[in-house]
């Protein structure tokens, strides 16, 4: 069954994440939104999965072929992360761990995950939320970050260490949303119905955690200064700071929760298809799209910069101003949207087609 809440989530999340990355690429400006795309993209993957998962039992696949399909896509996406690197990125952040990397390696751990009891899963996930300023206390995670910008050698416990804990996604503390995304879906749509919990318990978890999020904004800088300098951060994602993780979690849980409640259970709404078009072509292809907007945008500067005899970066963040930046990130999205759904409703291209034709 396809829910219209996870289309228009994943629809939002995209959008935001195309117009930051315009405006933030070729123009060196911070959206207000910034930071605010891949927590969700984040989330999303792990309900997708337990849905996936939920629709591959109920066709009767066997168990056995689910975990290799599981483990083939998530090498895929993982393995597009480091192609997605070299070609678009330029091969020097081959290691930077970007979302797709990270969002394989999710996939992997969530198989793993997917027959043990829901309290293993909520304990990783609140362990990644708390150990992750700890660990980056250990590593140094300062030294790894020049000119608010990943840089790592390429040494095995450098890369390792970018991986885990100080990449621009490592997996602690942002296994927490995928697992996050995983356990509500779990409990939001088991096996048995009759199980099923009410939809308040979610969004007064949600709520509970935004609240413990914006206390900690708030009251932060009363704490001692170690606690200050690792734990308690402020509002920032690089690093996912314990504020940020805990608001942005709580938020995604809200959003879903209450989509689900008015749209996905409304007697009429699902069945009025046209309203949900837009959002349905945009999660369709959103790894596609998400792929796409970076070739679109980067690829140009990087040949810009050197056609001029200077380095492939030399206009990155500095190519136009954001007044030119955004329509340019508005215009992508909508020659998206026409060229998109104009294909066939009942195929699948772009890398979504690759992954299922390869992966199953």
């Amino acid at each position: 069954m396809r829910y219209p809440s996870l289309d228009i989530l994943r629809t939002i999340a995209i959008i935001v994440m195309v117009l930051v990355h315009f405006a933030g690429n070729l123009s060196g400006y911070k959206l207000p939104i910034s930071g605010l795309g891949a927590p969700l993209f984040t989330f999303l993957s792990g309900v997708s999965y337990r849905l996936w998962i939920n629709g591959l039992v109920t066709k009767g696949v066997r168990d056995e072929e689910i975990s290799k399909i599981s483990i083939r896509r998530g090498l895929f996406v993982f393995g597009v992360g480091f192609a997605f690197n070299i070609l678009v990125w330029l091969p020097e952040d081959t290691f930077n761990w970007d979302v797709l990397t990270f969002i394989g390696s999710a996939i992997l751990l969530l198989n793993l995950l997917r027959h043990q009891p829901l309290m293993i899963p909520v304990a990783i996930a609140l362990t990644s939320i708390f150990i992750s300023p700890v660990l980056r206390a250990i590593t140094d995670y300062p030294a790894y970050w020049i000119n608010y910008y990943f840089e790592a050698d390429l040494t095995l416990s450098e890369v390792l260490i970018g991986y885990f804990v100080t990449g621009y996604f490592p997996i602690f503390p942002w296994i927490t949303y995928s697992l996050t995304g995983f356990i509500v879906a779990s409990m939001m749509f088991p096996e048995d119905q009759s199980e099923k919990p009410g939809v308040g318990k979610f969004l007064s978890f949600g709520g509970v955690l935004i609240c413990c999020g914006v206390s900690l904004l708030v009251f932060g800088e009363r704490f001692a200064d170690p606690l200050q300098q690792y734990f308690f951060t402020g509002w920032t994602m690089f690093p996912a700071s314990t504020e940020y993780v805990l608001i942005t979690v709580g938020s995604a849980i809200l959003l879903f929760c209450l989509l689900h409640q008015f749209v996905d259970l409304h007697p009429r709404l699902p069945e009025q298809k046209h309203r949900f078009q837009i959002f349905k072509v945009f999660s369709r292809y959103a790894f596609t799209i998400y792929l796409l907007h970076h070739i679109v945008h980067l690829w140009p500067l990087w040949i810009y910069g050197i056609a001029q005899g200077q380095e492939a970066t030399e206009y990155w963040q500095k190519a136009m101003s954001v007044s030119v930046s955004l329509p340019l990130a508005v215009l992508f999205l909508a020659l998206c949207y026409f060229i998109l759904r104009r294909l066939d409703p009942e195929k699948r291209y772009g890398m979504e087609q690759w992954m299922r034709w390869l992966c199953g």
